[in-house]
């Protein structure tokens, strides 16, 4: 199974999505049959559709999308993690085959320890019982408490979205790196290769630009915990969607045909326990 493991999709409403900028690629409907072509082309077999708002509502939407779109192979939706109901929500959502996943938008969150609060804690700790992952969404400075997160909960599956969103328009490395590099001590967690083009220089980057930060995630994750992930249409924003999967494809292709398999959807599968 070929998987693009992060994706989106939206009808736009301008209430629903404010953090979409008017004007931009993003300002309209996101819907299966826009990615399906674009999946077929490289030759992917399907996608893992992930939230983009914060609402119990977008996430029966999702699953409604999947029911009728077989390109959607896993859902990655929200709960309220924070919630005493959070078991409430859970229970609702998780009998459905194709219900994979959580994830809270934590980069907004204005405390950088957010994800340590007692009921965020609580509520992750209600999801292996479920069996149901966590995408972890964050930016470098939440770090420190994702390190601290996955070792507090060793059975849980845990995946970092965008490789936490370094700076790849500046070139800055550190702390980001060393922070990467004890985060992937924890075995229980996989990186996501998604998301680096919208924080390179929009429309003025190279390839060689994100080779520094591929080398730190392929040295400390292995390909054996990493996944491709598109971020469509995020990633219009700042490339293609045939860019974005040659700029992986490009620098994995010293890779085995095995080794290839497992980054480009065999490692989204078993993470995601698909069939």
């Amino acid at each position: 199974m070929k998987l693009d493991s992060h994706q989106h999709f939206w009808s736009y409403d301008a209430a629903q999505y404010p953090w979409i900028p008017p004007g931009s690629p993003l300002h309209r409907d996101w819907l299966p049959d826009d990615l399906a072509p674009l999946l077929a082309a490289p030759g992917l077999d399907g996608c893992i559709a992930v939230q983009a708002r914060q609402t119990v509502e977008e996430s029966r939407w999702l699953l409604t999308l999947a029911d009728h779109a077989p390109i959607i192979r896993g859902v990655v939706g929200w709960v309220d993690l924070r919630s005493e109901r959070v078991e409430e929500q859970l229970a609702e959502l998780a009998p459905h085959a194709k219900f994979r996943g959580v994830r809270h938008v934590v980069q907004d969150e204005p405390d950088d320890r957010f994800m340590l609060s007692a009921d965020f804690l609580r509520g992750i700790g209600k999801l292996k019982a479920f069996g149901l992952t966590y995408d972890i969404l964050i930016f470098p400075k939440q770090l420190p408490a994702a390190i601290e997160l996955v070792r507090r909960f060793p059975e849980q599956p845990f995946v970092l979205d965008h490789i936490a969103k370094p700076a790849i328009k500046d070139g800055t490395l550190e702390p980001w790196a060393a922070q990467i590099r004890e985060l992937a001590k924890a075995p229980n967690v996989m990186c996501k290769i998604s998301g680096m083009v919208t924080e390179a220089k929009h429309g003025a980057w190279r390839a060689e630009d994100f080779r520094p930060y591929l080398d730190v995630v392929f040295e400390c994750f292995g390909v054996e915990r990493l996944m491709f992930g598109s971020d469509w249409p995020v990633c219009l924003l700042s490339g293609s969607y045939p860019e974005v999967v040659g700029l992986v494809h490009d620098y994995a292709s010293h890779l085995d045909a095995v080794q290839q398999a497992t980054l480009f959807g065999g490692n989204a599968a078993r993470f995601y326990g698909l069939a």
